[in-house]
């Protein structure tokens, strides 16, 4: 996903006021070893990415970011929400360099609802975790983890223990966490 942005110099409430008056996000860029960078995003363009992401999927998603010229490849880190319109107050970024790792939410999708033997048994698919936290490189980010559910029972369940990370990708949760439940009506 590409995005446009530019920097800024406000420093200043007012500023930043002003700027999502017009419709703009100010963002900092983050990475490591370096100050943070300043920048403005520009609201139409991030929401018209936004739309296009599947919901809970933000944290996984790769940007680039095309400042003066250069561009960069980042992952929102933060992002900042008005309490009552859910305006996009403020978004942070940071950048992913290759040989850096860095800690990212990914969420987990439930596969085979349809055919699971304890929702045609009257029960319902329970959802308890929705992100598991994992650490990897950059280039081994998945976009989510894929669980199947379809031999579950009412009253069984699937922990994050069993969800296939590979070699490259470190779980930073308990292997016994429960993920989700086959719950009974």
């Amino acid at each position: 996903m590409k995005l446009t942005v530019s920097k800024r110099a406000g420093e200043k409430k007012s500023e930043l006021t002003q700027l999502r008056h017009q419709g703009d996000i100010p963002a900092a860029v983050y990475s490591k070893g370096k100050h943070s960078d300043k920048i403005v995003v520009k609201g139409a363009e991030f929401a018209a990415v936004v739309r296009e992401i599947p919901k809970g999927y933000l944290p996984t998603t790769v940007f680039e970011l095309e400042v003066n010229g250069k561009t960069v490849k980042a992952i929102v880190k933060d992002i900042q929400y008005h309490p009552t319109t859910y305006n996009v107050l403020h978004l942070d970024f940071m950048v992913l360099d290759e040989k850096t790792v860095v800690d990212v939410k990914v969420p987990i999708t439930c596969v085979g609802e349809a055919d699971c033997v304890g929702v045609k048994l009257g029960g319902f698919v329970r959802p308890v975790k929705r992100h598991v936290k994992v650490r990897c490189l950059p280039k081994d980010i998945p976009t989510d983890f894929k669980l199947n559910i379809k031999n579950l029972g009412i009253g069984q369940s699937k922990r994050i223990g069993d969800i296939e990370f590979g070699n490259a990708i470190r779980p930073l949760a308990s292997e016994k966490e429960i993920v989700v439940v086959i719950a009974k009506r």
